[in-house]
């Protein structure tokens, strides 16, 4: 029982770490970070926030998906790994032409994992 974040180093990335610890700490449940850009370096807005848990949320395990697995693929496995309760991802702003149609990863992760996906957006600014 888990609160799996997946997030990238982005705004919307932030937005979905800021909604996953804000679960974690809600359900009184551990965090597992899963960072979506390969790397082996923590994101500094991400090492920013770890930083500063609220109180009861333990420092969580933090992986880095591999750069051969599809992001959707890296999201899946790691919810299963962790045995998610809820799975957080942000999501991007979209183009006029692009605002029925989610994001290939957010998308497949929807319709494909076991357990509650909450889909997040950060504040943009209007032009």
């Amino acid at each position: 029982m888990t609160v799996l974040v997946a997030c990238n180093d982005s705004h919307h990335g932030d937005a979905a770490l800021r909604a996953g610890i804000a679960e974690a700490a809600r359900r009184r449940l551990p965090l597992a970070v899963l960072v979506l850009n390969p790397g082996t370096t923590v994101p500094q807005v991400l090492a920013d926030r770890l930083a500063a848990l609220p109180e009861g949320v333990a420092q969580p395990e933090v992986t880095f998906r591999a750069e051969t697995t599809e992001p959707s693929d890296a999201v899946l496995d790691a919810a299963e790994a962790v045995h998610a309760t809820l799975v957080v991802l942000g999501a991007r702003k979209r183009s006029s032409q692009g605002t029925f149609v989610m994001g290939t990863t957010t998308q497949r992760v929807l319709l494909d994992a076991p357990v509650p996906v909450l889909v997040v957006k950060d504040t943009y600014d209007q032009p």
